[in-house]
């Protein structure tokens, strides 16, 4: 299953980019990142169902594993990519949350959207690991 980080703004060459990259390299799954301007552009339309997830400050609260069991069932169910979209600074309207498969939210603190970037790599990589049986989850 593609992971697709969607998101808005670019990174440039920061500390977060480098967290980013790190993450990246150690994903074995198929990824994508898409940097989209702050206002306006979009992804093109999927050519096959994709599930959507929104970080969302109105989202779960999900620990590792519920969010790797989650992967993991859209993985087994054929799902061929998952679309991570961290919105613009005013966060997404009601209709995108609406539409979304699951709004996903670390904690009730707001985070700085390139540091948002950095925490979902780190947590796609975990949750990879944990379904892989890899010991990075309790190491890291």
């Amino acid at each position: 299953m593609l992971l697709h980080l969607i998101a808005r703004g670019k990174i440039g060459r920061s500390p977060e980019a480098e967290l980013v990259a790190r993450y990246e390299k150690r994903i074995s799954w198929p990824l994508k990142l898409t940097e989209l301007p702050e206002t306006g552009g979009r992804v093109a339309e999927p050519q096959t169902p994709v599930r959507t997830v929104l970080l969302d400050e109105k989202g779960k609260n999900l620990s590792s594993e519920d969010f790797a069991e989650i992967l993991g069932r859209w993985r087994d169910d054929g799902v061929r990519e998952t679309r991570f979209v961290i919105g613009a600074a005013d966060g997404h309207s009601d209709e995108e949350r609406a539409a979304a498969d699951l709004l996903l939210a670390y904690g009730k603190a707001t985070w700085p959207h390139l540091l948002a970037r950095a925490m979902l790599a780190e947590q796609l990589y975990r949750a990879t690991a944990i379904l892989a049986g890899h010991p990075y989850h309790r190491a890291g």
